[in-house]
């Protein structure tokens, strides 16, 4: 079985997630913008971009609710 979460799945066993702001067109991302929509989590990246904060594996994170 294949599993691979988009944006619009409804999430039933979690409220929060903590992560790092992830590559373009990563299966990560496709897994953030199905927690907290594709919207919100382009306007978190913008204004991430914005402060210049750290992307990739050892940058910055956000908590999400």
């Amino acid at each position: 079985m294949r599993l691979f979460l988009r944006p619009g799945h409804v999430f039933r066993a979690v409220d929060a997630l903590i992560t790092n702001f992830h590559l373009p067109r990563s299966s990560l991302l496709f897994l953030v913008a199905a927690f907290a929509g594709r919207e919100r989590i382009l306007d978190a990246y913008r204004e991430a971009v914005r402060r210049e904060y750290r992307f990739y594996s050892y940058g910055d994170a956000m908590l999400i609710r």
